[in-house]
């Protein structure tokens, strides 16, 4: 994180674009969206077609993590940065009505969307809370698995961020995650660029050491892959991740 970055403007950028998403999923964005995006990236059609469609228009993930994930029924699951709801309600499917899950989203008309769908369908094992991924407001050891899909590369502190999430997981819980790392360190003018930051590039951390926060908040990190199937579609964002290395990975990690 640069010095010089002002974090509130970063998060009011972050907001703005992921307002959009929320309300106008039609419109153009640095990222690909909606049902093609996740069928692409490995989600089961029949999940998909399980889920509202119009949480799906808002789709913005980078990867497909559910495999690491391992849900089990009984579950007890939190989406960090859960926008609209497709994770959430994906995990859902696969938790059962004996276990619940919960998304953490601070951009108000996300939640909105996510809560008005999750009324509409139904599944009252599904909650949103507005929050903060870097301060979760939930106690000590009260999930067995944390996932989240493009979202803590958009947070100016991760290593809080990963010590969060350990806090909030049981001994021996699951983190499974997809995100957006860079191969190589970009320059502040990248760093400093909110656009490129929203669109989540400029807050791409270099692989070894988002694994290495990883594993200093606590975790054990068993796998690591490259998402393939993912790439950003503005020549901005496209340049950047050929000079830089920036690509999807989705990965595994136990406390």
């Amino acid at each position: 994180m640069p010095e010089s970055f002002d974090v509130d403007r970063l998060e009011r950028a972050v907001k703005s674009v992921y307002r959009d998403v929320a309300e106008a999923p039609t419109e153009e964005y640095h990222f690909e969206m909606g049902r093609p995006l996740a069928e692409r990236l490995g989600y089961p059609k029949r999940d998909l077609d399980t889920i509202p469609e119009d949480a799906l228009a808002s789709f913005a993930g980078v990867g497909y993590h559910f495999d690491f994930a391992d849900l089990r029924e009984g579950d007890v699951v939190l989406d960090l940065g859960s926008g609209s709801g497709t994770d959430v309600f994906v995990a859902a499917l696969h938790v059962g009505t004996s276990g619940s899950v919960t998304g953490l989203d601070m951009t108000d008309q996300q939640l909105a969307k996510a809560r008005q769908l999750r009324d509409v369908t139904g599944m009252d094992t599904v909650s949103f809370e507005k929050g903060y991924i870097e301060d979760l407001p939930f106690d000590d050891a009260t999930f067995d698995v944390v996932i989240s899909n493009g979202v803590i590369n958009l947070s100016p502190d991760k290593r809080q961020v990963f010590a969060e999430a350990n806090r909030a997981l049981i001994a021996g819980g699951r983190l499974a995650i997809s995100d957006i790392i860079s191969e190589e360190l970009m320059p502040e003018s990248i760093k400093n660029n909110e656009d490129l930051w929203a669109a989540c590039i400029g807050g791409a951390e270099q692989i070894d050491r988002y694994t290495a926060l990883i594993e200093d908040a606590g975790f054990e990190v068993n796998d690591v892959r490259d998402n393939t199937q993912y790439e950003f579609i503005s020549e901005q964002a496209v340049n950047a991740c050929q000079k830089y290395g920036v690509k999807s990975i989705s990965l595994r990690a136990r406390t």
